[in-house]
C-alpha cells in the first residue's frame, strides 16, 4: 500500500498537525497505514514530536 506522495496533514483533525500541512515534506500522521507504508517501501520513519501553546 502506498499513500499519495504529498503532505497529508491537511486532512487531520488536529490543529497542530494542520499547522504543518504546508511544509514541503510528505508528512503523514502516525497510523497503522503510515507504518505499513514505511515497511513496504523499506524507508525509515522520521518522527517529528512537537508542541504548540498560546499564553
Amino acid at each position: 500500500m502506498t499513500l499519495p506522495a504529498k503532505n497529508l496533514l491537511a486532512e487531520e483533525a488536529s490543529p497542530y498537525l494542520q499547522q504543518h500541512s504546508g511544509n514541503p515534506v510528505h508528512w503523514r500522521a502516525w497510523s497503522p497505514a503510515s507504518l505499513a507504508e514505511a515497511k513496504a517501501l523499506e524507508r525509515p520513519i522520521l518522527l517529528s514530536v512537537g508542541y504548540a501553546a498560546c499564553h
